[in-house]
């Protein structure tokens, strides 16, 4: 067991690290680096379900941290880094957001996180609100990576992130959810990634590129 103290620096600590593995994103342009970035982050998640699952003698989390340890860590990287290799793409070229506005965006995005949180925040007795305005910025995160981004491999990741964020956010409002939950979760996750990794491919081959904004051409 850890003492409450300790269990609500340790879980503010993960929900830190895994926002600052996002805005790591914003912040690079190599495909490469937004993959390790994301398998980064999910790591960072897998800690904090087994901090959770520590206090809380929750044996179930431990195979939850498990599953996300082999489906985000593992799985997902690797197919993404085949997809990235598949289509030749190497750096995100010309966001529809430059990096520094979109560092100031993720920072503006965090205080915004920290307002629409404070009210559960406040109200919340659980020793893991400390972490829950950071997760809902990993969420805005996550979202504003894939409205700003023209590679599809990128938006790709952003979705990823903005559900890591979901994920976490559940794992701190109470304490895990339960086993069936996070199964149904992780099925409707991998349809999603292996369906949007299908679209990719048929960019590519349709344009010649994976930049999202060569869709507009179907308007013609």
């Amino acid at each position: 067991m850890i003492g409450p103290a300790l269990f609500a620096r340790l879980t503010t600590l993960a929900s830190s690290l895994v926002l600052l593995s996002g805005i790591a994103i914003l912040w690079r342009h190599s495909l490469q680096a937004y993959i390790r970035s994301f398998a980064r982050q999910s790591f960072f998640i897998v800690l904090a379900i087994v901090v959770v699952a520590l206090h809380d003698g929750d044996a179930p989390l431990y195979l939850v941290a498990a599953m996300v340890f082999a489906l985000k860590v593992v799985f997902i990287p690797r197919v993404l880094r085949r997809v990235q290799r598949h289509v030749g793409a190497d750096r995100e070229v010309r966001p529809y957001v430059n990096t520094p506005v979109s560092l100031a965006i993720a920072g503006a995005l965090t205080l915004v996180a920290y307002a629409v949180a404070e009210p559960v925040v406040a109200l919340s007795p659980a020793p893991t609100r400390g972490g829950i305005p950071l997760a809902l910025a990993v969420v805005f995160v996550g979202l504003f990576i894939l409205v700003s981004r023209k590679s599809a491999l990128t938006q790709i990741v952003g979705f990823l992130v903005l559900e890591n964020g979901v994920a976490l956010l559940a794992v701190l409002a109470t304490s895990g959810v339960p086993l069936i939950v996070e199964l149904g979760v992780f099925l409707d996750v991998l349809l999603g990634f292996l369906v949007m990794q299908v679209f990719v491919y048929r960019i590519r081959e349709t344009f010649d590129t994976i930049n999202v904004d060569r869709l507009r051409d179907l308007r013609q």
